[in-house]
């Protein structure tokens, strides 16, 4: 692990939050990158672990600890992808169910990045890096639907600028564990790493803002089946948000309880709307139901609400 040090000397540089200076005097990384080294204890002020927010003084002696890079060669594979929509500038694919989005340790084969960079060869934007070009949002590896994927910077960029100001229209579909006495609402709770297991996420006081916005759209003995409409989007956003309030989705085996013969939780993105980068057109992109997930309608239409 390499360390690098800063001390602050200059006034300027002095009263701001740490993350955001971090991300000004080394420009390479992110700032979110830097919120993730301090909660990982990797920065230290003065000796000691500090938060996001702690204010910069004169003469603190800021310790950055470094991970070396590590090599890794990410092939293209030539996978088969569901292709919803595509232009110049964005790609949307309909990402099954179990398929990793982008390689992480235990996964550097066989993700959607693998398949696209067979499909689209050189054209996927780089600023998110080699592991995750063309990345610009995510969804976890056992939800299925929607993904947009960018294929050059400007694109990027703008498609960043849309999900940051939440004007891009994300709505997914879900079955969830139990019934509801109204038939919309909304969980706007903050979400942030669960102190208890740093793996997870959860709803805390000091997490960042989360707002999911719900509508039943049928209730079965035991079960519903729920659309949601994000408003951010947070990890994890909706399954720590159902689970929050007593309905978590079918199959979770994280915030839930695993169901047998099901892959991890019951969530789709069904529809993606945008402002094409270049012409400015709004886009809207609609990803069937996969089988299993009308299977599951199906069996659980047949119990009834007495």
């Amino acid at each position: 692990m390499d360390e690098s040090l800063i001390v602050i000397e200059e006034p300027s540089d002095a009263g701001i939050r740490i993350d955001k200076f971090l991300a000004s005097a080394i420009p390479d990384k992110s700032r979110s990158h830097y919120q993730k080294a301090i909660d990982n204890g990797l920065v230290l002020v003065n000796g000691k672990t500090v938060k996001s927010k702690y204010q910069t003084r004169l003469g603190d002696e800021i310790v950055i600890s470094i991970e070396p890079v590590k090599e890794i060669d990410i092939l293209p594979e030539d996978i088969p992808i569901d292709i919803l929509y595509e232009d110049n500038d964005v790609i949307v694919v309909n990402k099954p169910k179990g398929m990793v989005v982008h390689p992480a340790p235990g996964h550097y084969s066989g993700t959607l990045v693998n398949a696209l960079m067979f499909h689209c060869k050189d054209s996927l934007s780089g600023i998110n890096g080699e592991i995750r070009p063309g990345i610009v949002h995510r969804i976890d590896m056992n939800t299925t639907g929607s993904l947009l994927v960018c294929k050059n910077d400007k694109a990027h960029n703008d498609i960043a600028a849309q999900i940051k100001v939440h004007s891009v229209n994300r709505i997914y579909k879900g079955i969830v564990i139990g019934n509801f006495k109204e038939e919309e609402g909304t969980v706007d709770a903050p979400i942030g790493r669960n102190p208890k297991d740093r793996k997870k996420m959860a709803v805390v006081p000091n997490g960042r803002e989360a707002v999911t916005h719900f509508t039943v759209l049928e209730q079965f003995k035991g079960y519903s089946y729920v659309q949601f409409k994000l408003e951010t989007g947070r990890t994890h956003q909706i399954r720590v948000h159902m689970a929050h309030i007593g309905h978590p989705l079918l199959g979770d085996d994280v915030y839930g309880k695993p169901v047998k013969n099901l892959e991890g939780q019951t969530l789709h993105a069904q529809t993606l709307g945008f402002k094409q980068p270049t012409t400015g057109e709004y886009v809207e992109v609609n990803a069937p139901l996969p089988s299993y997930f009308e299977e599951l309608l199906n069996k659980y239409r047949k119990m009834t609400i007495n």
